[in-house]
């Protein structure tokens, strides 16, 4: 089972770049291309809620379980 990220699918809904992203809700862009991979071991909950907040989403739309 496995987490899969889709905030790459959510920014294209919005017409919002990466870099855009990263500026509005203080993250480096290298931090937020490693969340998009899925690179990254974890998600502070303080983060999730920035970019929600920016892109008007719930964490659902970014956040997808696929069995593996």
């Amino acid at each position: 089972m496995a987490i899969i990220i889709t905030l790459d699918v959510m920014l294209a809904k919005r017409k919002m770049k990466s870099k855009e992203l990263a500026q509005a809700i203080g993250i480096t862009e290298a931090n937020l291309s490693k969340l998009k991979s899925g690179s990254v071991k974890g998600v502070k909950l303080e983060t999730l809620d920035k970019i929600c907040k920016e892109l008007d989403c719930k964490p659902a739309d970014l956040l997808d379980f696929k069995e593996v």
